[in-house]
């Protein structure tokens, strides 16, 4: 790893308060979380994910869909590693304008982060698709098979899925904190998705950095680029 790239980097923490950070599913590996596009992430081993975590498989194979979201994104004892712990103390010590996050795990919560924005929801809020009445993870955790609200309702995690659209007034506020800002943070994933590359085309402000393993799209538009594993990384920063 390039140690100037890391000065840099921290010049540039430094000198831009009210930075904005964008990470994905690269940042909660180190917890146990699996990715989606890497050579062992979720895409490798269910060449089906995508159609199995659509609205719908939420629909039309409800049972499946369950089952699947069940035992993949329902992970036991996961916790928030040192990146997010890290990041965490960015914003305590008010230098992180907000964290914008396309993971769904809730860890950037649990690690102390307040100013979020959860691009595709999070596993820890379930609602009945027919009378709204909210739900606790818990509730899903021990539900057998598709999990039923008193009314009889379907209970679905508020997440994102396949074929939906994100959530109302998500990309407007992730607007209005890249207009507050100089430097954007990319960390932990490739951009592949459009809304994760809609967040960077939005950034109008001067620096662009990009930590991630493998290369992406916009690595010429940054003004740093480190292609590394994260905790490498992020113990570096601390």
């Amino acid at each position: 790893m390039d140690t100037a790239n890391i000065d840099n980097l921290k010049k540039l923490i430094q000198s831009n308060p009210n930075f904005v950070l964008l990470t994905g599913a690269g940042v909660s590996t180190a917890s146990g979380i699996p990715d989606f596009r890497s050579k062992n992430g979720l895409y490798s081993k269910f060449k089906n994910a995508e159609y199995l975590l659509s609205h719908t498989a939420l629909i039309k194979n409800t049972d499946l869909f369950f089952k699947f979201y069940k035992e993949q994104m329902l992970l036991d004892n996961i916790k928030p590693n040192l990146i997010h712990y890290q990041i965490a103390k960015w914003e305590k010590n008010g230098q992180l304008g907000c964290v914008i996050t396309q993971n769904i795990d809730g860890l950037h919560g649990m690690a102390g982060n307040t100013k979020m924005v959860e691009l595709h929801g999070s596993i820890y809020r379930n609602y009945c698709m027919k009378c709204k009445k909210e739900y606790s993870i818990e509730y899903i955790r021990k539900s057998k098979g598709i999990p039923k609200c008193t009314c009889g309702g379907v209970v679905r995690p508020n997440v994102v899925l396949y074929g939906e659209s994100l959530h109302e007034g998500a990309f407007e506020r992730c607007y209005e904190a890249l207009n507050n800002t100089n430097l954007l943070i990319v960390a932990g994933t490739g951009l592949a998705v459009s809304t994760a590359s809609g967040i960077v085309e939005m950034f109008e402000g001067k620096h662009l950095v990009i930590l991630n393993n493998e290369p992406t799209l916009f690595d010429y538009k940054a003004t740093v680029v480190i292609r590394d594993d994260l905790v490498k990384i992020f113990k570096l920063l601390a």
